[in-house]
């Protein structure tokens, strides 16, 4: 595995001049950022009434919520995403996934199942580097995660005023749109954030200039004089006391910033004072087994002294197996990210994606997870797959056909997989990020609606509205497969048959499209009220608690519990303080 990580990087540093680019900066211009070095530990007078690990996704509109009435400390690990262009402009999408720099807002990791993957590094988290798309979740998501509908109602519109766009739809898109409706895919519903059967144009936080607004945005507002931001700062453990003969509460956190000093910072005294974890699906399971919540086996084996044994920490990791087919286009298409998608009743999602090879010297770059960049390697047998092997891939890059980056993608996920997987710690140190699996495909049924899907892509491709984009002639559904599996972005070994069964297509072309999940479920690890089980003063709030990833994409649903959560936290705290 390590092997595999250094022919990666070795991959995309030579495909990518500049990759860091706008990644710099001197100064923040919002008044509640700084850098976790200006944080003092000397001054135990200054104590919060929350205190938020991890300013992503669900930590940016859960702490902006709080301060309205409490003091906040949010501690993101990562830097700010304002003045890097690679996170802010739409057409460097690519770029930013595959910078692999330490201060780049992209973390890629490996899965034991040999997808590449990323996890976000920068405050904002996965919305700084994901595809934009805006849609909510099913009402029965709604109404089996147990959340209350008026306010659930009141949370999204909370984002969508902010940072939600309505998006002007690419070439692409149309005739995918119009695809998906002529291959049967109906009704369709228009543009909505809601999830209906059918073909939609969904939301994007990409404005009409093709620049991005982030979960950050909605740092903004909040109340800057209860609002502490402090960027570059690493968590490695939570604080608990634990008075005798009741439960351990948590206290407070122990972190580094950016020069490696440590730093604690501590609560209000008081039982309605808490930390907060939103650290995502790998960041919060790994964080709670770092400071002695998890499998009391796997933290032996590390030497962690055991606060709680809970078996549950880490385990049924999900993500939606993605699989993609490759369409060569006459001529460059415009860019687009996902705008619209064609959801079936089956749980299978369609969409979309183009123009990743537009100039002369795109083919010089490397395209992110949608390339031919790195999966053609996977062709070589396990011996042969060496770093010199990686150096000369990276230089004979020019001689691929071009018709390799000029096009787009019509894309299949699966809904609610049945596949489970798990994280384990490799070590102790919280910078290490754990061993991942997924089990992609280990159930039939996933297996069987990834098949489906791949026939439903199919069937729009052969479709007058994808035809008008394509070369002169029509490609065979095996040409196509066959230069799918060529542009694959995975390290798993391909066979021969990929072509003629799609069951094995399917299993060796799945890739990611980053809405894993899970590893503190709800139930298991935190109540329904997100409150971790067996200790007090202690939740969890972000996607590690989902046994599914809701809708077509989770950031919109995943940015709304956070303010779900914290008004909800308002609101019975107010109450109890006013005695209500």
């Amino acid at each position: 595995m390590a092997l595999w990580k250094l022919i990666l990087s070795i991959l995309m540093t030579l495909s990518i001049p500049g990759s860091a680019q706008g990644s710099k900066f001197t100064k923040f211009r919002e008044p509640y950022l700084r850098k976790a070095s200006s944080f003092s530990s000397e001054l135990p007078q200054v104590r919060y009434d929350y205190i938020i690990v991890g300013g992503g996704t669900a930590g940016c509109p859960l702490a902006a919520t709080l301060s309205q009435n409490y003091s906040v400390l949010l501690l993101e690990r990562g830097g700010s995403p304002y003045g890097n262009l690679n996170i802010s402009r739409m057409q460097n999408f690519h770029i930013s996934l595959a910078d692999t720099s330490p201060s780049s807002p992209s973390q890629p990791f490996i899965s034991t199942d040999g997808v590449i993957n990323a996890r976000a590094r920068v405050l904002g988290g996965g919305s700084c580097i994901n595809a934009g798309f805006y849609t909510r979740a099913s009402t029965s998501y709604v109404k089996n995660a147990g959340w209350n509908d008026e306010l659930v109602n009141q949370s999204y519109p909370w984002i969508e005023e902010r940072i939600v766009h309505k998006p002007k739809l690419a070439p692409w898109q149309v005739a995918v749109k119009d695809g998906l409706l002529q291959a049967g895919i109906s009704p369709f519903n228009g543009y909505t954030y809601d999830h209906l059967y059918g073909t939609k144009v969904g939301g994007t936080i990409f404005d009409e200039r093709g620049f991005r607004t982030t979960a950050a945005n909605l740092l903004s507002s909040g109340n800057p004089k209860n609002l502490n931001v402090l960027l570059y700062a690493t968590v490695h453990k939570i604080l608990f006391n634990q008075p005798k003969g009741r439960r351990p509460k948590a206290i407070g956190v122990i972190f580094k910033d950016e020069n490696g000093q440590e730093h604690r910072a501590f609560l209000r005294r008081g039982r309605r004072s808490e930390v907060i974890v939103s650290s995502g699906t790998l960041g919060s399971p790994q964080l709670l087994m770092l400071s002695g919540i998890g499998p009391k086996k796997d933290l032996k084996r590390l030497n962690i002294p055991v606060l709680i044994h809970n078996m549950h920490v880490g385990k049924g990791l999900s993500d939606n197996p993605m699989n993609s087919i490759f369409i060569p286009t006459k001529k460059p298409v415009e860019q687009s990210l996902i705008q619209t998608v064609g959801i079936t009743k089956i749980g299978t999602f369609i969409e979309a994606s183009s123009g990743f090879g537009q100039s002369s010297d795109s083919i010089q770059c490397h395209h992110g997870i949608m390339s031919a960049e790195i999966g053609q390697l996977s062709t070589l047998p396990p011996k042969e797959r060496t770093l010199a092997a990686a150096k000369e891939y990276a230089r004979a890059k020019k001689d691929l056909p071009r018709e390799a980056f000029q096009g787009g993608f019509i894309l299949e996920k699966i809904d609610g997989p049945l596949s489970k997987g798990h994280l384990t710690l490799i070590d102790s140190d919280v910078n290490t990020t754990p061993n991942v699996t997924f089990n992609y495909f280990k159930h039939p049924y996933d297996l069987e609606r990834c098949v489906y899907g791949i026939r439903t892509i199919e069937r729009v491709v052969r479709t007058k509205h994808i035809a008008d984009l394509t070369n002169d002639y029509a490609y065979s559904n095996e040409v196509l497969l066959n230069m799918s599996v060529k542009a694959n972005v995975n390290l798993i070994p391909k066979h021969t048959n990929d072509t003629v069964s799609l069951e094995q297509f399917c299993r060796d072309t799945v890739i990611t499209i980053w809405h894993y999940h899970g590893g503190c479920h709800t139930g298991k690890v935190v109540d329904r009220d997100y409150r971790v089980i067996g200790v007090n003063g202690l939740r969890v709030i972000d996607s590690s608690t989902y046994v599914n990833s809701p809708g077509t994409n989770p950031q919109a649903t995943v940015m709304m519990m956070g303010r779900y959560m914290g008004v909800k936290m308002l609101r019975k705290r107010l109450g109890r303080e006013a005695g209500v």
